[in-house]
């Protein structure tokens, strides 16, 4: 049964399935029984008769149920590692070193950010009252997660919400929905009310738009693509809830000619392959001075050359499949056109043998692509880096931010005044310098631009989570005071 409502699993009530596939192989996890309005509406109803409890739970409280979780996901940490390994393709080494520990620290890291709900000091700013500021929950929050990081993109959702006091009702995609139920579950037995975290498994068109529409959710929290992304805030306007949107990026990756050269490379393969590139900071647009160009494009080909495909469930492999043969059939299709108008110096195909069972695309180089290209400006979402030259810092950045997107980015430099520069200009949530992609619980993730607003993980996250509340005491004991005469005079 795929469905948490109310602290027990249930299956959906639409009379529809669908079928959870490996997209290493294409073998079938699991048949879900699919959530529609009726499921939605009776998540809804639990997360909201648990906010009752839970939003009046002390901090301490809040903290000590997400610390327990946090200790009972790290117990169950190879099991969730293996199962997110299955259901979205991840070689097995990423799932267990990046997905699992990373979910495990933000879990522990929000049962210690639940005690401190951070405001401006209570004070006599009038000088006739003390005021004061309450940061209070929301209410049920409805979130939307994507398929690329299942586990963690479930994590970013729950955990901010209710360590905040809120209850939340998560709609997790429905191709890879296994690891968010047993997430939700932790928090069950670590003593959390039932329906403080519910998990509802269905479309986006019937169980997401119901979720995002409905009535008596405060908020919603979506994670995808930003042509989505816009439909979820227009439904969302018709109630008047707050909305917070991740969503798509086209990162720039910028290799100044005073660069480490060989860390540049490398770290423009790791940036570009991560989760088979199947993620929204991913490294996509190498942007390169012409001096060094031939050297990072040599460098970049010759280490894709080396990573190694193969079964997901085997510690030695670098690169797993794309999530679904679907996917797998855009990114070829993105690729097949750009040979009309650049230069795939390697990849760029499909592999044969054994891995064509599954939805694997071989590491792919682009050179010589024009500005508006597709490839230069759209999400391709898949393990494919393009590359473009510039020659002086005023061109570097203008390349930089010629996009719609402002999720991330990366400069590499020796100089800290190009440096220094680069993490000005450059119009994104997050600008790395020297590196591409390590994220931590204390630093916030949220873009600019088209990549959506808000921010996920970090203390920063409570901003989206809760609501400020001025609490103003007058101090006087006065009934006739002075600014009243503005208003009124008395007679005589």
């Amino acid at each position: 049964m795929h469905q948490y409502i109310d602290g027990e699993r249930r299956a959906g009530t639409t009379g529809e399935t669908f079928e959870v596939l490996d997209p290493s192989t294409d073998e079938v996890l699991e048949t879900v029984a699919l959530a529609g309005p009726a499921d939605v509406d009776a998540a809804v109803a639990s997360a909201q008769a648990a906010y009752a409890q839970w939003s009046r739970a002390t901090p301490v409280e809040r903290a000590a149920v997400l610390t327990k979780a946090a200790a009972l996901l790290d117990e169950r940490a190879e099991d969730l590692a293996r199962l997110e390994s299955r259901q979205a393709g991840k070689p097995i080494r990423l799932a267990r070193e990046f997905d699992v520990p990373g979910t495990v620290d933000n879990t522990a890291f929000f049962g210690a950010a639940a005690r401190r709900l951070d405001g401006m000091a209570s004070a006599e700013y009038s000088g006739d009252h003390t005021s004061s500021i309450r940061r209070e929950p929301l209410g049920v929050i409805g979130s939307i997660a994507p398929w690329n990081y299942p586990l963690q993109m479930a994590a970013w959702k729950v955990l901010p919400a209710i360590a905040a006091g809120n209850t939340i009702v998560l709609k997790p995609a429905e191709i890879t929905p296994l690891t968010s139920l047993l997430f939700a579950e932790a928090f069950t037995e670590a003593g959390a009310p039932p329906g403080t975290v519910n998990i509802v498994t269905g479309t986006g068109p019937v169980a997401g738009q119901h979720l995002v529409g409905h009535p008596d959710v405060a908020m919603t929290s979506f994670t995808g693509s930003t042509a989505v992304g816009r439909r979820v805030m227009a439904t969302a306007a018709h109630t008047g809830k707050r909305v917070h949107l991740e969503l798509g990026g086209k990162a720039p990756f910028v290799v100044f000619d005073d660069a480490d050269l060989e860390a540049a490379v490398h770290g423009a393969v790791a940036g570009s392959l991560i989760n088979t590139g199947q993620d929204c900071t991913a490294a996509t647009r190498a942007i390169v001075h012409r001096s060094v160009l031939d050297e990072f494009v040599r460098g970049v080909a010759d280490l894709f050359a080396v990573v190694r495909m193969g079964p997901t469930s085997d510690p030695a492999t670098d690169l797993g499949p794309l999530s679904s043969r679907a996917h797998l059939a855009k990114v070829a299709g993105m690729v097949e056109r750009a040979r009309g108008y650049a230069k795939v110096v390697t990849g760029g195909a499909a592999p044969t043998g054994d891995l064509a069972r599954g939805s694997y695309y071989e590491p792919t180089l682009v050179t010589d692509v024009p500005l508006g290209s597709e490839l230069w400006t759209d999400e391709v979402f898949g393990p494919v880096l393009v590359v473009v030259p510039f020659d002086d810092d005023d061109e570097a950045i203008r390349l930089a931010n010629d996009t719609e997107f402002g999720l991330a980015a990366s400069a590499w430099t020796r100089d800290t005044y190009r440096a220094g520069r680069a993490t000005r200009e450059i119009q994104a949530g997050c600008v790395w310098v020297n590196d591409h992609i390590p994220i931590i619980s204390e630093m916030p993730h949220g873009g600019y631009k088209h990549s959506g607003f808000g921010k996920d993980m970090s203390a920063y996250s409570f901003d989206e989570y809760t609501q400020v509340k001025h609490v103003m005491h007058d101090l006087t004991g006065e009934a006739r005071k002075p600014w009243h005469r503005t208003i009124f005079t008395l007679p005589g």
